[in-house]
């Protein structure tokens, strides 16, 4: 209820629509009706943008960038070239949509970097917090589904597919060439290797590190390397009684020590 109350007084506030006289637009560009363009935004050649959109001041959208209807987009935040974001998406301030994937080879002079030729694409409805980064891939795309929602502080690697309404908390980060499913909810600083293809409906507790796939439907995992939680909330009760046990354990030792010396003396009379 407090949810959708919220919803009806957020609609209530006017609309910005115009473009700055300050904003850049290459003539190319094709920018809808209805439309806010702040001051200092960047919109490159043959960029398209779609009507009712927001851009507020010193976005940057780099060439043949597409930006679908009704999208927000706040302040420093980049689309970079080719790259594609639907519409009804909202995209916080200093998000990055498409920098190069992290893709080096290793050499005997250092490091050649792999060229990221691919783009990102970033579906309907999705919500990407501030400093988030969704990485362009190596070839093809990386791509957001529809209705995934991306706290601040969130990396996604190159060439990595984030399933339909999946949610991440802060400080995720998933490594490149990764499959996660539908409707997953990471918590924060949840972490999966690259390569890795997550079920849909996994639930992963904060900090979690996940090393290979989760092929069960639904699974909840918690710790690093990640287990069933039920487990590892079991473990956790025993592991911060070990110090107690440890001594224990040595105890005992002494004591069947003492009990072998005590018996060895009583053979030998």
């Amino acid at each position: 209820a407090v949810a959708k109350l919220l919803q009806i007084y957020e609609s209530m506030k006017p609309k910005r629509e115009g473009i700055s006289d300050l904003a850049y637009i290459h003539p190319s560009a094709k920018i809808g009706d209805k439309c806010y363009v702040g001051p200092f935004v960047a919109i490159a050649e043959g960029v398209e943008i779609g009507e009712g959109c927001v851009l507020h001041p010193h976005v940057t959208i780099g060439r043949n960038a597409k930006v679908g209807s009704n999208t927000e987009i706040y302040s420093n935040a980049v689309i970079y070239h080719d790259c594609q974001v639907g519409n009804r998406c909202v995209l916080h301030a200093g998000c990055v949509i498409g920098a190069d994937g992290f893709g080096f080879q290793p050499t005997d002079k250092g490091y050649e970097k792999i060229p990221q030729i691919g783009i990102a694409i970033i579906e309907d409805d999705v919500e990407i917090g501030a400093n988030s980064c969704v990485d362009r891939a190596v070839m093809g795309a990386t791509i957001v589904h529809s209705g995934v929602k991306i706290d601040n502080l969130v990396q996604i690697g190159h060439n990595d597919e984030i399933g339909s309404h999946t949610v991440m908390s802060a400080q995720v980060g998933i490594a490149g060439s990764t499959k996660v499913g539908e409707w997953c909810m990471f918590g924060g600083q949840v972490g999966i290797a690259d390569h890795a293809v997550i079920a849909n409906r996994v639930m992963a507790g904060a900090q979690a590190g996940i090393p290979n796939s989760i092929k069960k439907e639904g699974a909840a995992v918690q710790g690093a390397p990640a287990i069933d939680g039920r487990n590892f909330w079991k473990s956790s009760a025993i592991f911060k009684n070990l110090p107690e046990m440890w001594a224990e354990m040595n105890q005992m030792r002494k004591e069947i020590k003492m009990l072998k010396e005590e018996l060895r003396m009583k053979s030998e009379e």
